[in-house]
């Protein structure tokens, strides 16, 4: 099934900026769409309910520098990552590979203080064709000159999404700092705010494809009611996972022309190039209650605000119940720290509808819990979900993490005992068969 790849003028009214009026949250004009997130901010791409995301649209013209003057929020991780007008990333400049200003540190590298209050960085951002290969899901060894390629697509428009993961408890949405701050150069001379935005046209309607930021509802209709498959298609009991891969792939999970040998891809639907994920899609006509079971990855502890960031397997990671490629809401998710594990560090989740919750899915009992919404996928069937993981910037030597899957058939063997084990149970079961260990 092919998509049309004309573009698609997207209409917004002018934006309001004040947090009182319209979407809450910090923005400016330039970062006028945001923060994207879970609700009530703007939930769109598959947004983890952890993270706060801003996109900014605009065009250079050719005799300007475009500049972005920052601080390194207090959290997990940040990035500004350009895309194309089809939702797939181009580039992605990761907190890491950005030196600090002269006198101030990077708090993301290995041994840093992270709560040192000098922390500035200036970026520049260019309408080139990325030149370089950095990794895509690890650490990358090239050097980014700070700087970030977001070239023209469709009507000479150009696309950047910031994002900040797990701001530290009680920073806010950007961690403690501000929004980067714009900055174009013409002629020698520099101007900000408002000035810079009309020089950017920064406030002119998004021009994406019809299927950059999800499967259109009547088509994802039509793909999950294929003939002569049963009413839980394409959910599988127990629970199949898929790597990332094209759009051709994910459209043959629903018609059943599913290449098992297909290769990882970066997709599109907006993702972030410094994660890998791993899906599955449910159905509660299988049981009410889904179980997941699997060894979590070590990563840093930052959300309380830990003075020394610690590299470690994987920078984050994170287990999210989504809606669908219809809509690709998130309903809500639990990020590594906030996950209890046993004595030997495996985790048990449990996910199903508020009122099928198991009154021993709680934290007090060893057990974490992730919701479903009751119009299920958001389109037509109730019953359906979407669970995925994220593993972001993997260690080398981490050999079990989503990013050292190259194939889909070889996903169960790779990840070994981080692979989620998953199975259906009702409500009754689960309180049976799992007690409510405290000590």
């Amino acid at each position: 099934m092919k998509y049309m790849h004309i573009f698609l003028v997207l209409l917004f009214s002018i934006p309001v900026f004040s947090s009182d009026i319209g979407v809450p949250g910090p923005k400016d004009c330039f970062w006028s769409r945001g923060p994207h997130s879970a609700d009530p901010y703007i939930n769109l791409a598959y947004p983890d309910a952890n993270v706060f995301y801003w996109a900014a649209t605009f065009t250079m013209p050719d005799d300007v520098e475009l500049y972005l003057d920052g601080n390194f929020p207090l959290a997990r991780y940040m990035s500004i990552i350009s895309y194309d007008g089809r939702g797939r990333p181009l580039e992605s400049l990761a907190d890491y590979l950005i030196k600090p200003e002269i006198n101030s540190i990077n708090p993301f590298k290995n041994t840093n203080n992270r709560l040192d209050t000098n922390r500035a960085y200036k970026i520049q951002v260019l309408n080139n064709l990325p030149v370089t290969d950095r990794e895509t899901g690890k650490i990358s060894n090239i050097s980014s000159n700070n700087t970030l390629n977001a070239p023209f697509y469709g009507p000479n428009q150009q696309l950047i999404i910031y994002r900040v993961y797990l701001p530290d408890n009680e920073t806010g949405p950007l961690g403690g700092v501000n929004l980067p701050e714009l900055k174009v150069v013409r002629d020698g001379k520099t101007y900000k705010g408002s000035d810079a935005c009309r020089i950017l046209n920064a406030s002119q309607n998004l021009a994406i494809t019809l299927d950059a930021a999800g499967i259109p509802p009547m088509k994802y209709r039509e793909l999950a009611s294929q003939p002569d498959k049963p009413k839980t298609w394409p959910a599988k009991n127990p629970p199949e996972w898929y790597i990332q891969m094209d759009r051709q792939s994910l459209i043959g999970i629903y018609t059943g022309e599913f290449n098992n040998e297909a290769p990882r891809s970066t997709g599109g639907f907006f993702p972030n190039l410094d994660n890998h994920y791993l899906r599955t899609i449910i159905n509660r006509k299988y049981g009410k209650v889904l179980l997941l079971k699997a060894k979590a990855p070590l990563t840093p502890k930052t959300y309380n605000s830990n003075g020394i960031y610690k590299e470690s397997e994987l920078r984050y990671w994170s287990v999210c119940s989504n809606q669908s490629f219809g809509n690709t809401r998130v309903n809500d998710c639990l990020f590594d720290e906030e996950i209890p594990l046993d004595k030997n560090g495996y985790f048990i989740i449990f996910v199903s509808r508020l009122e099928d919750r198991p009154r021993n899915a709680t934290k007090e009992c060893g057990y974490a819990w992730l919701p479903m919404a009751d119009d299920g996928d958001g389109v037509f069937d109730e019953d359906v979900s979407i669970i995925q993981f994220r593993h972001m910037l993997a260690r080398d030597d981490f050999s079990n993490s989503i990013q050292s899957v190259e194939n889909q058939s070889d996903t169960k063997e790779v990840m070994g005992e981080y692979f989620p084990k998953s199975r259906y149970f009702m409500k009754n079961q689960v309180e049976s068969f799992f007690p409510c260990l405290t000590d």
